[in-house]
């Protein structure tokens, strides 16, 4: 779907009126330092290629204004991914965008900044400027930018400060990250010019923060399981931050890692996931898009468990109270508390943000005196709390997702543990911002699954809902 309308050569900001040539001009980083980035990225070698920089023949430079690069996920949005790569770089420059399938964010982040971090080191005021100001925008969906929120955290844990924002063109199916910061829900019928608008947007945002989560997964060894990207296998416990999740487990325990920045969920939500995402990999054919996923995911979730009444035989229909317990902290408390779970409830989500299942809000707005009386506060995404849930069978799930009623809430934590036996069920599926996975799980040893914030949060620029 091109939109082929004619576009304004201008953008109107505040009564004034911003040219495509102003814009260029305030985004604009020197060529000698955007092509030393690139190098440095595509060749691992910072020093080498800030000394290709510095030696470069100046011309009479400008300091950077509002300097800017763009990650585009070309693989996300249907068609539109490389058509938008390309008008990026029209609107830009080739060099200030860069192609995921090309360079990863963590290239960039460990050679690419750090070799404007050398230049700087080595007098280049303009690199200096540039490091400072710099802005990133990230074009693909909510994984997306999870990776490039992922890639960055190595600036916190490093004390390489700043840490760049970003802003967001919406192109994957959810966009649940993009709607709650205000960047909108899908990519836009008239893009070209929203293209522009969001790229003015970037340089002129505020700034907001964001709360992540590190999830731990304890498992007796021996099992298999098959990993999703959002998880790696923890060798080292010195990157948890908790010290009850430090606790000594036997040898025969195995651990994983990973992060998330929307919600964690356990149960049936995460079982349909599981099952989607195979079904799309085995026919890839039938979802050529964000509209096309949807209803396929919606048809494949109605012939789940979803609809099937708790007390069926099937273990894997029952409600999760057959297989796990579930303790919180509180803030500033130390202690675990146990929260009861209720036998209805058949997926436990985590919500981080307030959007959820493409722009969703399952918990709802309660209402001051509800929250007083169940010592629970507004929720927000930079306040160190999860918003627990519970969902139902199926049509308690279609009455939350099309917002007639809220979730059933549980909790509000600042960490979880989650202990988790089987009986008679061998597996639980869980997933994380989307990317499910099934959990073998013993009846003899428990597994563990931990949850606490990650001590510091990721930057991002607020948009205006402009699409």
């Amino acid at each position: 779907m091109e939109d082929v309308a004619p576009e304004p050569c201008w953008i109107r900001s505040s009564g004034a009126r911003v040219t495509k040539e102003d814009l260029r001009r305030m985004v604009a980083i020197p060529g000698r330092i955007t092509m030393a980035m690139k190098e440095a990225a595509a060749i691992k070698d910072t020093v080498g290629a800030a000394i290709a920089a510095a030696a470069a023949e100046m011309e009479v430079e400008e300091l950077p204004e509002a300097p800017v690069v763009v990650f585009v996920n070309a693989k996300s949005g249907g068609r539109h991914g490389p058509m938008l790569k390309d008008r990026l770089q029209h609107l830009i420059g080739e060099d200030q965008v860069y192609d995921l399938s090309i360079v990863k964010p963590s290239d960039f982040v460990q050679y690419g900044l750090a070799c404007l971090e050398e230049l700087s080191s080595r007098g280049d005021y303009c690199a200096q400027t540039t490091r400072e100001k710099l802005r990133i925008m990230v074009a693909g969906g909510d994984g997306t930018v999870g990776w490039i929120l992922g890639s960055l955290a190595e600036l916190h844990l490093k004390n390489r400060a700043p840490v760049p924002p970003i802003g967001i063109i919406p192109l994957g199916t959810g966009n649940d990250l993009s709607r709650s910061f205000g960047w909108g829900g899908s990519f836009p019928f008239g893009w070209r010019s929203a293209v522009r608008n969001s790229l003015y947007r970037a340089i002129t945002g505020p700034i907001c923060h964001l709360d992540s989560w590190q999830v731990i997964v304890s498992m007796p060894e021996g099992e298999k399981i098959e990993l999703p990207h959002c998880l790696r296998h923890l060798e080292d416990q010195s990157s948890i931050q908790d010290r009850d999740a430090k606790e000594e487990l036997p040898e025969w325990f195995s651990r994983f890692e990973g992060v998330f920045y929307n919600y964690f969920s356990i149960g049936m939500d995460a079982q349909v996931a599981y099952g989607f995402h195979h079904l799309r990999d085995e026919k890839p054919y039938i979802a050529q898009g964000p509209i096309a996923n949807k209803f396929i995911y919606t048809g494949y979730g109605c012939t789940q468990g979803w609809f099937v009444t708790p007390c069926m035989a099937d273990p894997s229909l029952r409600g999760l109270k057959n297989i796990l317990r579930l303790h919180i902290k509180k803030v500033n408390c130390p202690d675990w508390e146990q929260i009861h779970v209720p036998k209805s409830v058949r997926a436990i989500v985590a919500l981080n943000l307030h959007n959820y299942g493409s722009g969703r809000n399952p918990w709802g707005n309660p209402k001051p005196e509800y929250l007083e009386k169940r010592g629970f506060v507004e929720a927000n995404v930079d306040d160190g709390l999860l918003e627990i849930f519970g969902l139902k069978q199926g049509w308690h799930v279609s009455f939350v997702m099309v917002e007639l009623i809220s979730a059933k809430h549980i909790a509000q934590a600042a960490a979880i543990r989650l202990e988790i036996r089987g009986g008679e069920s061998k597996q639980a599926y869980m997933q994380m911002d989307g990317e499910p996975w099934k959990q073998p799980i013993d009846c003899e040893r428990l597994t563990f699954v931990d949850i606490q914030r990650v001590p510091f949060q990721s930057v991002l620029i607020g948009g205006s809902r402009l699409f």
